[in-house]
């Protein structure tokens, strides 16, 4: 797992990477993709995850924001790898587009086939030191935010059942000052709160799952366990560190696609999924946030990057298919950038990926 210390030296590394130059910004991000995969295909980081999934064998699958302070692995002190993420602006999802319905569908489908149980969280976000730090998809109302969280919850529940034998749809809110989490229970007026949780209260954790999800199987319950006390660690540290420069957005990076699990590290990109039927509205939104933080002296005004990857299962075909995705992301990206913000049209650097879901390796293309 993640220890302490590595959270400190990644929000220590976040903040002096974002006030380099563009290009070196960019050879940064590029030399990180490449250590990932290096690191993720080691015989050291197979065996810790092969060991930690044998021990927590739940697949997890988290729907959140595009919001760069939004990570989950790192506020629950979870191996990289483990957690799924999946992204788009203000955590909008529906099980009735298309693409979105048919990627949770295949996703799910292909866990239970390998006999597992699936976890899906559903997030929300907010700050309880400013309201305007919190989601601007949702106009930072919170209540807005966390009825669409309870909405998806259903939906979920109509595809997979209410019984939640094998799938629990789970809502939480992700509260960006301290990266707490806030679990929502089976009824949804029982929360827990993980920033009011003590040391003392730590060995009666098992119990307080257990009444805050009755129907949710044993075994599911021990694999949240240590999601939870990971998010608990965490918040202690957060508190003992500076998060004047964390709790505010400080990207410089639009994500487009899927397969960045690679980035790793807070408040460094916004990542818009290509699940919704309307991708112009995220991107123009994405692009106002990097306006606004070059305009606010956040980070340096000589560019940002626009990053599109698209991943593929094997080669031949799939990557072919996937190579034209990732340059038409890339340009559909440009245009509505370039169209809805004028001031930064100048200042975008793009670069167009492919990511082989089996090595996590990065491969720029033309």
């Amino acid at each position: 797992m993640m220890g302490d210390s590595t959270f400190s030296q990644t929000s220590a590394d976040s903040i002096a990477i974002r006030n380099l130059p563009i290009q070196q910004r960019i050879d940064w991000l590029i030399e990180h993709a490449r250590h990932y995969a290096q690191m993720y295909q080691s015989p050291e980081s197979f065996i810790a995850r092969e060991r930690y999934s044998a021990k927590h064998p739940t697949s997890i699958i988290a729907l959140k924001c595009m919001d760069g302070r939004l990570n989950l692995s790192v506020a629950t002190n979870t191996p990289s790898g483990i957690i799924q993420p999946i992204r788009n602006i203000g955590g909008r999802f529906d099980m009735g587009w298309p693409h979105f319905g048919e990627v949770m569908t295949e996703q799910v489908q292909h866990m239970v086939r390998h006999g597992h149980q699936a976890l899906i969280l559903i997030n929300y976000h907010y700050s309880k030191g400013d309201p305007q730090r919190g989601c601007a998809g949702w106009g930072y109302n919170t209540d807005v935010a966390r009825d669409h969280a309870f909405r998806i919850q259903r939906q979920m529940e109509e595809v997979f059942g209410s019984a939640h034998n094998t799938v629990y749809p789970l809502v939480y809110g992700f509260e960006t000052d301290e990266d707490a989490l806030v679990l929502h229970g089976r009824h949804h007026r029982d929360v827990l709160d993980l920033s009011t949780i003590s040391a003392q209260s730590l060995a009666s954790l098992p119990a307080t799952l257990s009444q805050l999800y009755p129907d949710m199987p044993e075994e599911m319950q021990e694999d949240l366990l240590p999601l939870v006390r990971g998010n608990i660690a965490h918040i202690e540290e957060t508190r003992k560190s500076d998060r004047t420069l964390e709790i505010v957005h400080h990207e410089w990076m639009i994500g487009v696609g899927r397969g960045f699990h690679w980035l790793h590290m807070p408040n460094l990109a916004l990542i818009i999924g290509p699940h919704s039927p309307e991708l112009a509205d995220p991107l123009s939104k994405a692009g106002g946030i990097i306006a606004a933080n070059m305009r606010d002296d956040r980070i340096p005004d000589d560019g940002f990057l626009l990053l599109s990857v698209a991943p593929y299962q094997e080669v031949g075909v799939d990557r072919a298919r996937a190579t034209l995705k990732s340059r038409f992301m890339a340009d559909f990206a440009t245009h509505i950038i370039r169209s809805d913000h004028a001031k930064i049209a100048d200042k975008i650097n793009i670069r167009k990926a492919v990511l082989s879901w089996h090595t996590r390796a990065l491969e720029l293309i033309i």
